[in-house]
């Protein structure tokens, strides 16, 4: 008879799956765990961004205001 059950088995192919992965302390920049509500090194709050212009370049935003001014222009303060 095997030393190994199968319930030793089953735990083994499930061990590795449960890999948390870690993002960096938007105030101090260490390394935390991305489910984690506070940093442990500076105890900040950690808070995902929610704001539609948060992560993009400001060339990007700007383009986006032009095209907004241009598609107003034309269709609104320019009479056909």
């Amino acid at each position: 008879m095997s030393e190994w059950s199968d319930e030793d088995s089953e735990q083994d192919d499930y061990g590795d799956d449960d890999v948390t992965e870690t993002i960096p302390c938007p105030d101090c920049g260490a390394e935390v765990y991305e489910d984690a509500e506070q940093c442990p090194a500076c105890g900040q709050y950690i808070v995902p961004a929610n704001n539609a212009l948060a992560g993009r370049p400001v060339w990007w935003i700007v383009l986006g205001l032009l095209g907004a001014a241009a598609v107003i222009w034309v269709f609104v303060l320019n009479p056909f």
